[in-house]
């Protein structure tokens, strides 16, 4: 992967914390360290993030630094889905429970956090990372953040499923293709053994107020984050596509939408093939393979979500940047460093960062063959391609894309009409850039 490649993928990278497509509670664990070296202290780092999914393979890496690192230990905690990860972060903060190493999202988490952090500009791995990826980390003070890597999303299906229907996903490319491809499906429910078309994981509010909205939002700034972070105002010119999308997906959605998780979107229903399609992305790739390893590998594809003028084209952005906390004692603010630069830069971490994480690498260096899942393998070709949008929602206003997501909440439930979703959406992003 080439550098100039983020200038064509990406005009923004950022994702919310998730963000930023993670299911569960929190989950801490802290591994073993062996004994320090003789005359050298004793470092804990402790790690706290989003990404619940890939708490196995964060400790087992973790293990391994300490193993070549014996004065360090690691406690590493997530929280993501079913828990809000920034307002957990808040609440650590608040109670004095800093951790060493944290994640943001984006300029809006950055401007509420600036003052605790390092700059990160003198590591390795910010030297390496791929053009473009920093923007959203970086101001006039320094570089505060290192991209966890590269992730797209969009409608990801069951290729038996399709086949069994008649349907050829490479055919799908707008709006009406799509509706006509769902509706085979759906007239093939008992045939086909299946709950229904999609589940659309209606209780999360960032799967339809920052991932779907984004879809429909990013063009009118340019698919610029930073363009969207300093906009005072919103036109939402494409909210009509938006409101097609919701009602088609809540429509043949399993029942009741708004009782649907992330969790039972990705496990109970689309790993155990109860529906078609889901509204998710890669990092979903972990939690399938766990349940149906073959079903993972060889089961599944990914569509974009389709928009006028942008047929054809899938989200891509970095999810999520590591921080290091700059109110730790300097050789815990080194050390904290030293582990980053390591998982993106030794030859242990970048194998794990393929193979174990399953990530698309933001950072030169890596072989990009050793890429493992066909989901990250399609977005890299989309990616190298230049056919993807950029990610805008964390530059919405903080926390416009959860307000958006509960307005959407209350259409589904047909409390307010779509026109309110609209007028209300604009009303807010106007009063929280005053």
């Amino acid at each position: 992967m080439k550098k100039k490649l983020l200038s064509l993928c990406l005009g923004s990278m950022l994702m919310g914390s998730l963000l930023v497509g993670c299911g569960g509670d929190t989950e801490s664990e802290t591994t073993e360290s062996p004994e320090a070296a003789a005359g050298e202290e004793q470092i804990s780092i402790d790690i706290f993030q989003g990404k619940v999914e890939f708490r196995d393979q964060f400790m087992e890496l973790a293990r391994q630094y300490e193993e070549e690192n014996p004065n360090v230990s690691i406690n590493f905690a997530a929280v993501g889905g079913g828990s809000d990860y920034f307002t957990s972060l808040r609440s650590r903060f608040s109670a004095g429970d800093e951790p060493e190493i944290f994640s943001l999202a984006g300029p809006s988490e950055l401007a509420d956090y600036q003052q605790y952090l390092a700059d990160v500009s003198d590591t390795k791995a910010a030297s390496l990372a791929l053009e473009g990826t920093l923007d959203g980390i970086t101001t006039e003070e320094g570089v505060f953040g290192l991209p966890f890597n590269l992730e797209g999303y969009g409608l990801i299906y069951n290729k038996r499923i399709f086949e069994e229907a008649g349907i050829h996903a490479e055919e799908i490319l707008t709006f009406e293709d799509l509706e006509a491809a769902v509706q085979v499906i759906d007239e093939q429910k008992e045939e086909l053994d299946i709950d229904a078309v999609f589940a659309l994981a209606g209780s999360e509010l960032w799967v339809t107020g920052n991932h779907l909205a984004n879809v429909y939002i990013a063009p009118e700034f340019d698919n610029d984050v930073l363009q969207t972070y300093e906009s005072g105002s919103l036109e939402f010119e494409k909210s009509d596509e938006l409101q097609r999308m919701v009602d088609l997906q809540s429509n043949y959605s399993v029942q009741p939408v708004l009782s649907v998780d992330y969790s039972q979107q990705v496990e109970r229903y689309f790993s155990l093939e109860r529906v078609a399609m889901i509204q998710q992305g890669n990092w979903i790739y972990p939690s399938v393979n766990e349940m149906d390893p073959d079903f993972a590998q060889n089961g599944i594809g990914i569509l974009p979500i389709p928009m006028e003028g942008y047929e054809g084209h899938l989200p891509v952005g970095v999810p999520n940047y590591w921080v290091v906390n700059n109110n730790k004692d300097p050789e815990v603010v080194q050390a904290s460093k030293d582990f980053l630069d390591w998982l993106y830069t030794s030859d242990i971490g970048k194998e794990a960062v393929l193979t174990q994480l399953n990530f698309i690498p933001a950072y030169e260096g890596f072989d990009e063959t050793k890429i493992a899942d066909p989901l990250s393998q399609t977005i890299y070709e989309y990616s190298s391609e230049g056919n993807t949008i950029g990610w805008v929602f964390m530059g919405y206003p903080n926390p416009w894309g959860d307000i958006l997501g509960a307005n959407i909440q209350e259409y589904i439930a047909e409390q307010i009409s779509w026109d309110q979703v609209v007028e209300n959406s604009i009303n807010e992003w106007e009063s929280m850039r005053e």
